[in-house]
């Protein structure tokens, strides 16, 4: 009998691996089932089957920059005006917003004209000696296509150039055809609504800071809501994006401006950029740009965190230029889903501390202008707190909200 032994645990061995294996099998083929679906948003630039026609045999000029780009083939970025005139599409001119065709020019700096040195197409800034296109610019021009990258926030001037661009060729009967993109910021909506009394180039339309809108819902809602001068409406067309939903994941493939490099500065842009109407620096001349904030002034125990300012691409002259600044580093924090208030108001409190008789907030008043509102400023120096400010947005929110429903794509 001792002779079966080994025969009885080699079988009893073999039919537990042979079932080990089959429950392995079974396993992976049900966490194959609940993979999620990887989905690859395509934008409207890249879905050419439904504008390419509409710019055959005409005179075409676009508003672009270096986010304007598609996807080959191969998988390579390719700029989409390189893209069209290797389609046989005639492409007059191109029209640049701030920062410039190549992105690359400092926040406010004046945008010159000239010419691609790729295409020798004539480049026309929209950021210089005019915002908005001049008859003279837009002669013999059938159409124009806008597309430029936008972070979904009421003070990047994108949307500025949308309007004025729309305005003028609502005036001259050209159509537009915006190539809509992702909306990073596109989750949440939130902030003050603009008074239209503090309107400007940073802040045109009675939107919060946040409005969770692609730049495709936005230009829908300036022909709707009939924002153009005079009245005035835009023929209009808007190449949707595909798989897309306002809450979808989308890391940009370029940065959109020299200051906003990564996605976690395009999350705390909005938050942070009020400090663009103080005497705080926002990291600019530095690698860290919308990810830290600080000031020479700060010298205290519980700013630990220090940096430099020097100038680099995108800051020729940064905000406490060589010195010191003492502050909060932000990159490692949570993803926002709403405007943050704390580090504004801890600033403003440890100001009010130090032995400087400087004021917090600029004597230009920009900081009204970025807040579209002077509520915001008198709510910080009467010591309200974050939940006592946001109450006061709700009311405009709700009606915001019922606005922009009407409008929507995604």
């Amino acid at each position: 009998m001792t002779n079966f032994k080994p025969f009885k645990s080699t079988y009893l061995f073999l039919f537990l691996l042979m079932n080990f294996q089959l429950f392995s099998c079974n396993q992976k083929e049900k966490n194959k089932e609940v993979l999620p679906k990887i989905i690859q948003i395509k934008t409207g630039a890249e879905r050419t089957n439904l504008y390419l026609e509409l710019l055959k045999n005409k005179n075409v000029a676009i508003v672009g920059n270096q986010t304007s780009i598609i996807k080959s083939k191969r998988n390579i970025n390719v700029h989409i005006v390189d893209s069209l005139l290797s389609s046989g599409i005639k492409i007059q001119k191109v029209f640049a917003p701030e920062h410039g065709f190549r992105g690359k020019v400092d926040a406010g700096e004046v945008v010159k004209d000239g010419k691609d040195t790729k295409t020798g197409l004539p480049i026309i800034s929209l950021y210089g000696k005019n915002k908005k296109p001049t008859i003279a610019q837009l002669k013999n021009i059938d159409i124009l296509l806008f597309d430029i990258q936008d972070v979904g926030v009421r003070f990047y001037t994108y949307i500025s150039t949308l309007h004025y661009v729309m305005e003028a060729c609502a005036e001259l009967n050209i159509p537009v055809i915006i190539l809509d993109r992702p909306n990073p910021n596109g989750h949440y909506i939130d902030g003050p609504v603009l008074e239209i009394a503090h309107e400007s180039f940073v802040g045109k339309h009675p939107v919060p800071v946040v409005y969770g809108m692609t730049i495709g819902e936005y230009g829908q809602m300036i022909n709707g809501e009939k924002w153009l001068k005079n009245g005035v409406q835009c023929n209009l067309k808007v190449i949707p994006l595909e798989d897309y939903t306002h809450q979808s994941e989308y890391n940009l493939p370029l940065k959109p401006s020299p200051n906003l490099p990564n996605s976690k500065s395009i999350n705390l842009y909005p938050s942070l950029c009020f400090f663009e109407g103080t005497y705080v620096s926002v990291g600019r001349g530095t690698n860290l740009q919308f990810q830290i904030v600080g000031s020479p002034y700060h010298q205290l125990k519980k700013y630990s965190f220090k940096y430099t300012p020097l100038p680099n691409e995108g800051a020729k002259y940064p905000k406490h230029n060589n010195k010191v600044c003492y502050g909060y580093n932000l990159k490692s924090e949570k993803k926002l889903n709403k405007l943050n208030l704390e580090w504004l108001l801890d600033f403003y409190q440890e100001h009010k501390n130090l032995p400087i008789k400087k004021s917090f907030f600029k004597s230009n008043r920009f900081f009204t202008k970025l807040a579209g509102t002077t509520k915001l400023q008198q709510q910080i120096e009467q010591g309200l707190s974050e939940q006592e400010i946001r109450k006061t947005w709700q009311k405009d929110l709700v009606l915001f909200k019922k606005m922009r429903a009407k409008y929507l794509i995604y």
